[in-house]
């Protein structure tokens, strides 16, 4: 039986072998996961078409390769029970990177993180079902291990100067495609930023006295993003400008309104987007944006969820973060940047007060938005997020 690439997306030319995770002579059973082929965006992964022994393996770790090529052979067929299990006993010696008796014990997100981090997944207690070692196990490992233990695997050139080293690692495809679009992003676009900053004190006020109601109701916590999100919905359908994008010669005015949410993932920084967001609640925003995170933890997102989007959100405040310049994802012609929320003095009516403040950002293409819609826009969401009875009363 042959391996081959799947069907990669319609923009996606070629892609690179990540991780082999069987070794020739290995037995494997059906539905086991043989390779892991990362694109530009998601990891795609290959699975046995049925029980059996593989075989010669084509195309090493590293190498390109194209949509249904051809990169390994298998030969169908199950093996005797002691004979199958001799080929796993001596990859698991051979890469301690198994648990369990097989790597099939592993999901593909734990086994990737245990190979990067050059561990021994039998040392590792499983806390999950049947002892399944879970991505928490993991991590918790790392935490309390010896600095040794994530020491680079053996196999990363290592360049020794006394006391002083460095490693030399190849980028990923996704970590070139990011560094390729915003150089893109750069040197095509007029880019400015504005700057505002909110009260957020409203918004928390009413976290605190609707969360336990909202999550009770919903069955998920009322977080600070479905509102970022509404606001920004409110504010594009005042600013057709900023839900725009430019094609050519011609300006593209969209009349939905699709969010691109900026993720952190073990693999670099992907936008899924969120489809629809005039018509979705903040309960369905929560869900969808707990779904999309969870998805790209776990290295689950699909072209499906990457593919479009008019307008960015990114959140650095979750990392510390109290003031950036965002930079634009093309062909989008705006990102809003959200902040550490700080108590800051300030004044009001003529008294100074304590309160909890954020910075917001607001990069755009000159080319198609004005500093008069782009200010206009920012004070739009300051608004709407220092006074959320506008949202529900669309003023």
């Amino acid at each position: 039986m042959e391996i081959k690439v799947p069907v990669l997306p319609e923009s996606v030319a070629d892609a690179t072998i990540a991780t082999w995770h069987v070794k020739t002579g290995e037995a494997v059973s059906r539905d086991q996961v043989l390779v892991d082929i990362e694109t530009d965006k998601v990891v795609l992964e290959v699975v046995a078409q049925a029980d059996g022994v593989m075989g010669e393996i084509l195309h090493d770790v590293g190498a390109t390769v194209t949509a249904e090529q051809v990169i390994g052979k298998m030969s169908a067929g199950g093996a005797p029970a002691a004979k199958a299990d001799a080929p796993k006993a001596e990859a698991a010696a051979a890469a301690p990177a198994a648990s369990d008796d097989s790597d099939d014990a592993l999901s593909p997100s734990v086994r990737r993180l245990i190979a990067e981090k050059g561990l021994d997944a039998s040392k590792i207690k499983g806390t999950g079902k049947n002892g399944r070692v879970t991505k928490e196990d993991v991590e918790k490992f790392l935490a309390g291990a010896p600095a040794k233990a994530a020491a680079p695997a053996a196999t990363t050139p290592v360049v020794a100067a006394g006391d002083r080293s460095q490693k030399r690692v190849p980028m990923t495809r996704l970590r070139k495609t990011i560094a390729n679009r915003l150089l893109e992003a750069k040197n095509s676009t007029a880019m400015l930023t504005t700057f505002n900053e909110v009260n957020m004190k409203p918004i928390m006020d009413l976290r605190k006295q609707y969360q336990d109601v909202f999550e009770k109701r919903h069955g998920i916590r009322l977080g600070f993003m479905s509102f970022y999100v509404k606001a920004v919905t409110e504010a594009l359908k005042r600013f057709p400008e900023v839900n725009a994008a430019i094609d050519g010669d011609d300006i593209v005015y969209h009349n939905y309104f699709d969010v691109s949410i900026a993720v952190s993932t073990p693999r670099g920084l992907v936008t899924p987007v969120l489809r629809d967001c005039d018509k979705m609640n903040l309960a369905e925003i929560e869900k969808a944006i707990k779904d999309l995170a969870i998805k790209g933890r776990d290295g689950k997102l699909a072209m499906d969820d990457l593919m479009g989007g008019n307008f960015t959100i990114t959140n650095g405040g979750v990392f510390g973060s109290l003031m950036s310049t965002p930079i634009i994802n093309p062909p989008q012609s705006a990102i809003l940047g959200m902040h550490k929320i700080q108590d800051r003095v300030m004044v009001v009516d003529g008294k100074m007060e304590i309160l909890p403040m954020m910075y917001l950002a607001l990069s755009y293409d000159h080319r198609i938005i004005d500093g008069k819609e782009s200010v206009g826009f920012l004070v739009t969401i300051k608004e709407l997020l220092e006074d959320p009875t506008r949202i529900l009363l669309d003023i």
